[in-house]
């Protein structure tokens, strides 16, 4: 059963827990001795125990980010939660509680083994995100329905189950069931399952089992075309020409276009759009082409930048340590040396030397620094002004493909508004042998209105072209502007300010370890 709260006073995960709780599990004796006098940090714990505390709720753990292992069994937990944090947790037990609804656990994505024995759940749910899930413990629940067990069938790395003690164990085929649905278990309730158990679960549920995997295969295939298909407009996205590679741009013409469904029975107008449509997506698919073409050089400009800053830093790490490790030799025998000192002005003439020697490394660390610096500001110029070659050639292609695109617009619109004259005159004389809307009918009043009608729909027309031009050039500087700035801001004034602290730390702690130095020479 599991435990009540009315006679229990509920506890919180507070620091004091926590530390009471290391120092249980830490070690003995004079290593645990030196543990405690070290400070206790909560990101390298990599196992946690939290049983019989009556906690109820899970709260403070996100500072555990190296967890492996945690045990919360035995509590009050009435809900799954604060558990985001702990990326690395591979084990986690929570047993013995409350819990209604499996919930919260899309961050564990390596966590191998499960236990969730003994509480409330009525349905096994949002468990996606465990990929790696080996072992499940779910016995004694509030599990009624078998075919909810279906749902494990995607964990196929799913080898041990323990179910017992729910309450569609007490159906006579729950056993053949499970073992038929979930192909990779090997144990089930503490128990091999053996090959000809196996065999005879198969041949029963034979006909189910095919209906479901064609399911699974159709829901696959169906999830794989989608994912492409996301793919492949991320990628057109970030080259600033999704749907472009069809008649998406010529319908949004027509979209907030009030007068097209009026003039859409003018005579003779399908056959003008139907060329317009043709020869509107060819230009547009040029765009469509140009576009990821030049969205792969920019990439791969990116790209090569990137390995060049990374080589030039590299270069001058090593550089630096080298001068370090040498330092390092002189520093151990200077150190050697100074412990064996006991005349005050010798010992006085030895520290100014060597402090001397501290000052040198200093200068050497800052020059090989502001050398980078140099370096970085120099490639980094070079990087933005290709860069903004690419995009200059790329909008100025661009504009120009748009061009003939308004072109082709304005072609369109004087051949709909000859058409629309032509049609008023035939109308006012009676001559038409088509049927006109009533719609149309209304436009065909005098020349004013008519013209009026599509004039207002070429200039619909035009906004919507004007608009992914200047949507296309927009993003595509922005994206180049951002990208810059992030530049400039990490690899220039972050980098910097991190490296130049990093020495003056370094170099302070040496001189630090010349202070605390205890020597003979100082009595």
């Amino acid at each position: 059963m599991s435990r009540l709260y009315d006679t229990v006073e509920p506890s919180v995960i507070d620091e004091q827990m926590l530390l009471r709780a290391i120092d249980e599990q830490g070690p003995k004796d004079e290593a645990g001795r030196i543990a405690k006098e070290e400070e206790t940090e909560f990101a390298d714990i990599r196992a946690l125990r939290l049983d019989f505390k009556n906690i109820l709720k899970i709260d403070n753990l996100w500072e555990f980010t190296s967890l492996t292992k945690l045990q919360l069994d035995n509590n009050i937990i009435e809900k799954i939660e604060g558990l985001d944090g702990l990326v690395n947790l591979i084990w986690l037990d929570l047993s013995f509680n409350n819990i209604e609804v499996i919930e919260n656990l899309g961050a564990l994505t390596k966590l191998e083994d499960l236990t969730l024995y003994n509480n409330r759940i009525t349905t096994i749910e949002n468990m996606d995100a465990l990929k790696q899930l080996h072992v499940l413990s779910i016995g004694n629940n509030s599990l009624s329905t078998l075919d909810n067990l279906v749902y494990l069938r995607r964990f196929c790395n799913l080898q041990t189950i323990n179910l017992s003690g729910n309450p569609f164990c007490e159906d006579p085929n729950y056993k053949v069931f499970v073992v038929a649905h979930i192909p990779s278990l090997v144990y089930i309730d503490f128990r091999l399952i053996d090959e000809n158990t196996r065999s005879a679960a198969i041949e029963q549920y034979r006909y189910a089992i095919e209906e479901l995997v064609h399911d699974e295969t159709s829901a696959e295939n169906r999830r794989q075309e989608r994912e492409a298909n996301d793919e492949k407009f991320n990628k057109e996205k970030a080259a600033y020409v999704e749907n472009l590679d069809g008649p998406h741009l010529f319908e949004s013409l027509f979209t907030e276009d009030q007068e097209a469904d009026k003039l859409a029975s003018l005579p003779g107008i399908d056959e003008l759009l139907h060329v317009f449509k043709e020869k509107m997506m060819s230009i547009c698919q040029q765009v469509f082409q140009f576009g990821l073409k030049e969205h792969e050089r920019r990439q791969g400009e990116v790209g090569e930048f990137y390995a060049c800053v990374e080589e030039a830093r590299g270069d001058n790490i090593r550089m630096a340590m080298k001068k370090i490790e040498e330092f390092n030799k002189n520093r151990k025998k200077c150190l050697s040396d100074l412990a064996q000192i006991s005349d005050s002005r010798v010992l006085d003439s030895k520290l100014a030397e060597y402090d001397g020697d501290i000052n040198k490394l200093w200068d050497t660390l800052m020059g090989y620094e502001l050398q980078l610096v140099d370096q970085l500001e120099d490639t980094i110029k070079d990087f933005e002004r290709n860069l903004a070659d690419m995009v200059s050639n790329f909008v100025e292609q661009v504009q120009g493909l748009i061009s003939q695109v308004r072109d082709l617009e304005n072609i369109h619109h004087e051949k709909v508004l000859e058409i629309s004259i032509l049609t008023l005159e035939k109308y006012v004389k009676n001559e038409l042998d088509d049927e006109l809307s009533e719609d149309l009918k209304m436009l065909l009043v005098d020349k004013d209105t008519i013209t009026s009608a599509v004039s207002a729909s070429h200039d619909v027309h035009l906004l919507k072209i004007d608009n992914r031009e200047d949507d296309i050039i927009q993003r595509a500087n922005g994206w180049m502007g951002g990208l810059m700035e992030r530049i400039h801001q990490k690899e220039e004034v972050e980098r910097n300010r991190d490296r130049v602290k990093e020495i003056n730390n370094f170099i302070d702690s040496l001189r630090e370890e010349i202070k605390n130095l205890e020597l003979p020479g100082m009595q």
